[in-house]
């Protein structure tokens, strides 16, 4: 499938990221072969934007994915855009470089195309980084406004981040933040698009099931698509670069056709009238941590 078909954003940088990504998080117990078999049916079906992180456990299942559909001519290191993430025992400046030399190690690769700090944390070693040759474009994730400022404030900042990976959703929309975002010319990238699933290590188990949602469900009928298709498509017309994660081949396909319709204007406002700023991953094992982004309103 050509990859044509996922359109790409512009980073603050000059490169390019697609639209629509698949996430390669596996829940505790999955079986990391089903991480391996989905990316390679994610490729096969059309997603170039796979994104991965070393806390995951699975960047070597994914690595050899990748590979594997690159000796079968599917496709060329260069139609693949990888995403790795630098996680929070690896924050050191000198421990930084290293950390993302294992991840390329597990990845059979040369370079990621983008390296996200996983929490919020020291900005400048990613930058050395860049200058290595060993990431396209440097980034961050569960950022709020106030740490972004911090980085964008710095003096001596040589590269900003092209994009802040947070949790966005129709229940936790991120009006505020993609607002701010947009302004700075950072994208926004959503996780738990689809809401997250009911695992009780991470997520409460009584949060609401935001794909069983009435008003998703009526859009979705309306246009004969599936609601997990709305939420996704919602984030790509709000300029939003949005993870699908799914190990089922037919979700996987689903997921990818979020690209071929178009919701309303009407659609979009009754689809932002649901925000409830409800967030499924509060990660509260960092809550006294002094840069616990989720305090802040945004």
């Amino acid at each position: 499938m050509a990859l044509s078909r996922c359109p790409t954003v512009t980073m603050n940088d000059g490169n390019t990221i697609p639209i629509l990504g698949f996430g390669t998080y596996s829940s505790k117990g999955t079986p990391k072969s089903d991480c391996e078999m989905a990316t390679k049916v994610a490729i096969e079906v059309g997603y170039r934007h796979i994104d991965g992180a070393f806390v995951y456990g699975n960047e070597k299942e994914v690595g050899q994915a990748i590979q594997a559909k690159i000796a079968d001519g599917m496709v060329t290191r260069k139609d693949i855009f990888c995403t790795g993430k630098l996680w929070s025992t690896c924050h050191r400046p000198e421990l930084v470089r290293p950390a993302l030399e294992e991840t390329l190690k597990n990845l059979q690769l040369d370079y990621l195309d983008l390296y996200i700090i996983h929490f919020p944390v020291s900005f400048k070693a990613m930058e050395k980084c860049k200058d290595a040759g060993l990431v396209k474009s440097i980034g961050v994730s569960n950022f709020n406004r106030r740490q972004l400022e911090m980085i964008l404030n710095k003096a001596g900042l040589k590269y900003k981040p092209v994009c802040n990976q947070v949790e966005c959703h129709p229940y936790l929309n991120q009006s505020k933040l993609l607002e701010f975002c947009k302004s700075k010319d950072i994208i926004l990238v959503a996780y738990s698009a689809l809401g997250s699933q009911r695992e009780p290590r991470v997520v409460d188990e009584k949060s609401p099931f935001l794909l069983e949602d009435p008003v998703l469900g009526a859009i979705a009928k309306k246009h004969n698509r599936t609601p997990g298709q709305v939420a996704l498509r919602y984030q790509i017309q709000r300029g939003v670069v949005v993870l699908a994660k799914s190990f089922n081949e037919k979700r996987l396909k689903e997921n990818f056709q979020a690209l071929d319709f178009q919701l309303t204007p009407e659609d979009m406002k009754v689809i932002d009238g649901l925000n409830r700023n409800f967030r499924y991953l509060k990660f509260r094992v960092y809550q006294e941590h002094p840069n616990y982004p989720f305090n802040d309103e945004y």
